[in-house]
């Protein structure tokens, strides 16, 4: 059973930076694509960000390119989400999630495996 946990979530001020963590179990991490989803109260779930298995390939929304980085770390298997320059419309639940496709698939019902997810709140 593949199990992931996320951690690094918290309340950070606009302009502030946080690192997201997922902590990934159960199998071998190298032979999953990953991706970050966000959820912000009373919005539609989004893909934020995702990695390939190789690492090869990388996705970021619009909104986030240029401030947000996917990586991740076959050895400890876990997969992390740096953001920088935080902003207000950045505030949302994130949920981690991973599949044996090669490549990540944008809709969250194509990932095999997710996790809870952590609350992301910048103040302004």
């Amino acid at each position: 059973q593949v199990q992931l946990v996320e951690s690094g979530g918290g309340l950070v001020q606009a302009g502030g930076s946080l690192r997201l963590s997922c902590a990934v179990s159960g199998r071998t991490f190298s032979n999953y694509a990953v991706g970050w989803f966000r959820q912000a109260p009373g919005k539609e779930r989004e893909f934020v960000s995702g990695l390939s298995w190789g690492g090869g390939s990388r996705y970021y929304i619009d909104s986030v390119k240029g401030r947000f980085t996917i990586s991740r770390d076959n050895a400890k298997n876990t997969v992390y989400l740096q953001m920088n320059s935080l902003k207000p419309e950045d505030t949302a639940v994130y949920v981690c999630a991973a599949t044996i496709r090669a490549t990540m698939p944008q809709s969250y019902w194509e990932y095999e495996y997710r996790g809870q997810g952590t609350q992301v709140t910048v103040s302004s």
